[in-house]
């Protein structure tokens, strides 16, 4: 409670700062329509640095603003709206969004194959054991992966991989997911699809060109343009982990035993201190427990009630729409139980239960070939995020019984209030489930399934044929024709779902709607930025204070302010703002080459290594146990060399 009053006085001072700030500029714009702009501008860097609200909504109110300044135009001392409301909606139709639908959807069809768990066999037969040899290989294949997909997609698919590596291998998994998930950043800048910003940007430049003279105009991006910067990035990414991943990489001690396998509870036992075990009791009638719901005894006795047999019955409640905190105990009631030894002793004596010596009404139901324990984690995007295990009644809805949550490098266990936790994405979940329910969850957008080692079929092997083919489709349309990029992804997409790899559920499913409403909203930002003079207005007081500095220096100092940007706010977001910014700065510089600084941003808001507040990195923090100060210690060194590279191979090849 002390936190959220804390983190509500931060917000109510910045946001004062931010206002002081706001009108303080619009004394210094020149126009009353670049006021507005600034002002609005200002207004979304403070949302986004600040989270008031998600980031998808600040991009829709920001773009409902921007359409309703049309109506109050005469209150605002303008002739017309700041956009025009022909165009206000022209960023859902863009070719960059329609590209990025279109590489979620051939994502989820690659993973729907079951072809990672093939690339997780391959890169263990290759790699062995061995640290040096495995994390250039897991880091490389994920690269490459995420240099034709969304990278956060890349970083979800792999994360079963590394957890598979990890267990067959002894590895800990804190060993291997940072260099996976720095890789899968740096992926995103091998090829124009490999990330949001890369994909947006030629959307820009055409932009940009709409107010620019003939003489001015640029060329868009091929898909290969940047592949020789983004190849240098990753390259100095996997050289910089295997010789300085001892040094910067999390210790992590006595947890190489229990990697060993992910489905017995020695493994949940080493890493998360949890001493549960499965336990079978029976209610006696004259038990103090009969008419107690389960609600006003789990918390106090620190245990979990997995599932449940009332009287002489057979049928078994359990899973989905099965135990929940309402559950009502009567007398003969048969429980499975999961708890400590001691705390079963202390419940069991309070209540006078009978324990049994071993499992015999459950022994098919709760045996290790029908459920276990399992690790989840709550993904960026995620529909439970900021709600509760109690909210969603996570036991009941999904067939989840949350036993432990880790959190920023600490583990609460049952009894310390962790139903009541709102969730944060990068949560990892210790949960006991049905195998068969958990396989049900690995379709859910909401989770990323961490735990592989445990019965289940693969989901659509056979037709991995179908989904390379359109693959190798869309791809080679990228390549060899001048077919519009949307057009040519959409197509290997649709011939997935046409070729029975996935279903058009399944394909809607794969689709981060929050990205897609993220990135189309905020389009009309930038048209306004751009054809108000605001960002012209910005790069003449930019090249005021580094105009006489050469090209390199300037050229360096967008990075810097991208790469800051970033850190604060979405990578889209931060493209958006600042690519008007940095061409309006080219065209004031001899020499320099506006398409090239705007492809400096572009590359630069994937500098985002220190603090997780990237998905990629948010999404990795749970299962490996990271804390803050782990990404700042290896991500401020990745900072230095991702600008040095860049900058470096772009020095020379543009």
């Amino acid at each position: 409670m002390k936190d959220k009053i804390k983190a509500q006085k931060k917000k109510i001072i910045a946001g004062v700062i931010f206002l002081a700030l706001a009108l303080f500029m619009s004394t210094l714009v020149p126009t009353v329509q670049m006021s507005w702009v600034m002002g609005l501008l200002i207004l979304t860097i403070y949302l986004f640095a600040f989270e008031v609200v998600d980031v998808d909504v600040t991009a829709i109110s920001i773009m409902v603003l921007l359409g309703l300044s049309t109506l109050f135009a005469p209150i605002m001392g303008l002739d017309d709206g700041l956009v025009s409301t022909d165009k206000l909606f022209n960023g859902f139709s863009s070719n960059a969004v329609m590209s990025i639908i279109a590489v979620m959807i051939i994502g989820a069809g690659l993973d729907k194959t079951g072809i990672m768990t093939k690339v997780a066999a391959f890169i263990l037969n290759v790699g062995g054991t061995s640290e040096k040899r495995i994390i250039p290989i897991v880091s490389s294949t994920v690269g490459i992966i995420s240099s034709f997909m969304q990278n956060v997609g890349a970083a979800a698919l792999f994360i079963p991989v590394v957890s598979r590596i990890s267990a067959r291998s002894g590895l800990p998994m804190s060993r291997l997911l940072m260099p996976m998930g720095f890789c899968a950043i740096l992926g995103g800048t091998v090829t124009m699809v490999g990330s949001s910003p890369l994909i947006l940007l030629n959307d820009l430049i055409l932009t940009s060109n709409h107010a620019l003279p003939e003489t001015q105009q640029m060329n868009t991006w091929g898909l290969f343009s940047v592949t020789p910067v983004g190849l240098a990035l990753v390259f100095t990414g996997i050289v910089y982990f295997v010789l300085a991943g001892r040094f910067v990489l999390p210790k992590v001690s006595d947890k190489t035993d229990a990697n060993k396998a992910t489905n017995t509870m020695d493994y949940f036992q080493n890493v998360y201190g949890i001493d549960y075990a499965m336990y079978e009791i029976v209610v006696p009638a004259e038990s103090p427990l009969v008419g107690h719901v389960l609600n006003d005894i789990e918390h106090d006795e620190h245990i979990r009630i997995i599932a449940a047999i009332k009287g002489n019955t057979k049928d078994v409640t359990i899973g989905p729409n099965g135990v929940a905190r309402d559950y009502t105990i009567e007398a003969n009631t048969v429980l499975g139980v999961l708890s400590s030894e001691q705390h079963l002793k202390d419940f069991s004596h309070d209540y006078k239960l009978e324990v049994k010596d071993s499992l015999e009404f459950f022994s098919e139901t709760l045996s290790s070939s029908r459920s276990g324990v399992a690790e989840v984690v709550i993904p960026p995007g995620s529909q439970l995020i900021d709600k509760s295990a109690r909210d969603v009644w996570l036991r009941k809805t999904y067939g989840l019984a949350m036993v432990a949550l880790h959190r920023e490098g600490e583990t609460l266990g049952t009894g310390e209030g962790i139903r009541d936790l709102p969730f944060q994405a990068g949560d990892t979940l210790v949960v006991h489930t049905l195998w068969n329910n958990l396989d049900r969850i690995v379709k859910d957008k909401n989770f990323v399934v961490v735990t592989t080692e445990y019965p289940h079929e693969e989901n659509r092997p056979h037709k991995v044929g179908w989904a390379g083919l359109f693959f190798a489709i869309a791809l080679s349309m990228v390549l060899f024709t001048d077919l519009k990029l949307s057009v040519a992804l959409l197509t290997g997409a649709i011939g997935m779902v046409l070729s029975g790899v996935l279903k058009i559920d399944e394909a809607y499913e794969a689709v981060s709607w929050k990205t897609v409403f993220l990135l189309a909203s905020l389009i009309p930002l930038g048209l306004a930025v751009e054809t108000s003079g605001t960002a012209g207005w910005i790069a003449e007081q930019t090249l005021k204070v580094v105009g006489d500095q050469p090209i390199w220096v300037i050229q360096t100092s967008i990075a810097i302010l991208a790469t800051f940007f970033t850190l604060v706010m979405s990578n889209v977001g931060a493209t958006v703002l600042l690519v008007p910014l940095a061409v309006n700065i080219a065209l004031g510089v001899d020499g320099a080459d506006p398409a090239v600084f705007a492809l400096t941003v572009a590359i630069a808001t994937s500098n985002s290594f220190l603090i997780p507040t990237h998905q990629v990195n948010a999404l990795i923090m749970g299962p490996a146990g990271y804390k803050v100060p782990d990404f700042m210690k290896a991500g401020g060194i990745m900072t230095v060399l991702f600008l040095v590279v860049m900058m470096t191979m772009m020095t020379l090849i543009f």
